[in-house]
């Protein structure tokens, strides 16, 4: 069974930096992609970043260009969301996001407020 599992979140100040990590299981090798997303609540679940199977691809929303990296350890099962020059918009709760098969794994979020 697969299981996704998010960490890092938590409360910066704008201009702030945090690193979101998302630790898959289940999956035999790496053949599958992972993609993170944003919500707040009354919005619809946001695409934030992209990266393919063997790390090659990446893909971002326009808003994170610049400012967050996506990246995975194969090693590790496990994806990365670097983002940097936080401010309050970036307020949401985080998913990731893996699909491999057409079969499409969540994990449980989680919250990045910023504030000062």
């Amino acid at each position: 069974q697969v299981h996704l599992v998010e960490s890092g979140g938590g409360l910066v100040q704008p201009g702030g930096s945090l690193r979101l990590s998302c630790a898959a299981s289940g999956f035999t090798d790496s053949n599958y992609v992972m993609s993170w997303y944003r919500q707040v609540p009354g919005k619809e679940r946001e695409f934030v970043a992209f990266i393919s199977g063997d790390g090659g691809t990446t893909s971002y929303k326009a808003f994170a260009k610049g400012r967050f990296t996506i990246s995975r350890d194969m090693a590790k099962n496990t994806a990365y969301l670097q983002m940097n020059n936080l401010n309050p918009e970036d307020t949401a709760v985080y998913y990731c996001k893996a699909v491999r098969d057409n079969n499409a794994y969540w994990g449980q979020g989680t919250q990045v407020t910023v504030s000062s």
